[in-house]
């Protein structure tokens, strides 16, 4: 089978720039694993008119055709009405939607409004696809060959439903028997135009398993993805491509899949038994927000000191008048001496400091984008680490406190 596929967001909204379409991307992601063709992106209006426009140009031209939106219960939640129309299929309430809304409402302790029944109504003859974090369920069925699936707007509700359900509905009804496994490696330190130049060869030469760069803040992943009827086969063709990618670029991989450079510092920070604390200037505690973020954090952070300007440095810090009236607040000077402050403070293990220039106006005479870290650890010479970020504001804090989790992971990897 040809497979062309079409997703159509349905959404005023959208259209409006009030919200990002991120849905169809994670989509095109998700389907392009799977060996689907995604050929076209629409979207539309909370227009009946349009909508079936809309359809009606899909049905010419694909065969997989996929709506995101417009289930909920609300007089501008038409989707499942209008394609009830174009395909000549009833609706019909889906008892296990209908008791899992009731139960909600039973539970929150709220009473339920009689619009909210219109969620659980399906398209006759559908493949139920439930929604295990809302209330309107997805569906999916074939009429005249072509696949339709409809599933919910909100990213929290529609993204596990797909990769739950969706994915396990086309396996089945397109008759793919190859598996395909997927593993991401997460890089830093190495930007992606630099990334892609050393593995260029790997690049133009993949078949299977293919390699998808992609680049986030700072930060650069490669997803690689291998097809084989057998597993074990196809993870062996990911371990094989992997190690080619580790013998060029292997010093800038700190992790896979979802992780993060704050997750994998909080690893090492409680597998080494240690303890951190910070001292943040122009980072405003995005540092401090990063490891508390995660659960139990308790155990290796002890916390922080915002101290945005010259008086905070000096009064709470002990940073010395003499270091601020010489070298400037953005100076290789404070950073060493706040982190040593900080650690000394919350007798912690390590003490990290954040002080610089984020724009958008130079200060002290330094230009915008020059940060120094520094990192000071019990019975060890203080490191700083100068740097000259270019970007905006938010993007040189992002990639400051990037810098200083990546940093604090080298440096707890080489304890013993």
């Amino acid at each position: 089978m040809n497979i062309r596929t079409e997703i159509i967001a349905v959404g005023s909204e959208l259209l409006l720039g009030q919200i990002v379409n991120s849905n169809a991307q994670f989509l095109s992601k998700e389907l392009a694993e799977l060996g689907m063709n995604v050929y076209y992106h629409t979207v539309v209006g909370d227009n009946p008119t349009r909508l079936e426009q809309a359809i009606k140009i899909a049905q010419e031209r694909s065969n997989v055709i996929i709506f995101t939106g417009g289930l909920g219960p609300t007089k501008d939640d038409l989707t499942k009405e209008t394609i009830s129309k174009s395909l000549g299929k009833e609706l019909i309430f889906d008892q296990a939607a209908l008791d899992s809304i009731e139960q909600y409402f039973v539970q929150t302790k709220r009473i339920m409004s009689e619009n909210n029944k219109k969620q659980a109504l399906v398209l006759d003859g559908s493949y139920i696809l439930k929604n295990d974090y809302g209330m309107a369920p997805g569906m999916a069925l074939v009429v005249d060959q072509t696949i339709y699936m409809l599933l919910p707007g909100p990213p929290s509700e529609m993204k596990p439903m797909f990769q739950n359900y969706g994915r396990d509905y086309f396996q089945n009804q397109l008759g793919f028997q190859e598996k395909i496994i997927s593993r991401v490696l997460r890089f830093f330190g190495i930007g992606e135009s630099q990334l892609e130049t050393d593995i260029q060869d790997i690049i133009d030469e993949q078949i299977n398993p293919t390699v998808a760069p992609l680049a986030s803040e700072g930060e650069v992943t490669l997803r690689l993805t291998a097809k084989h009827v057998d597993e074990e086969v196809a993870n062996q063709l990911l371990n094989e491509l992997e190690q080619k990618i580790h013998a060029r670029v292997g010093e800038f991989l700190y992790g896979y899949e979802q992780t993060t450079l704050a997750q994998e510092l909080k690893n090492l920070l409680i597998d080494k038994q240690k303890t951190v604390s910070a001292a943040e200037s122009l980072t405003g505690g995005m540092f401090s927000e990063q490891l508390t973020a995660l659960e139990g954090s308790s155990k290796f952070f002890k916390g922080s000191i915002i101290c945005y300007t010259n008086e905070m440095k000096a009064q709470i810090l002990k940073v010395s008048k003499q270091t601020l009236d010489e070298n400037g607040a953005v100076s290789e000077q404070c950073a060493k001496e706040m982190a040593e402050q900080v650690r000394k403070i919350s007798n912690s293990d390590i003490g990290i400091s954040f002080t610089g220039v984020a724009g958008p106006k130079p200060h002290e005479g330094q230009p915008v984008g020059t940060v120094f870290i520094g990192i000071s650890m019990k019975d060890s010479e203080t490191k700083v680490y100068p740097f000259h970020f270019a970007g905006s504001r938010k993007g040189i804090r992002v990639r400051t406190v990037k810098y200083g989790c990546h940093y604090l992971v080298k440096l707890l990897s080489e304890i013993e």
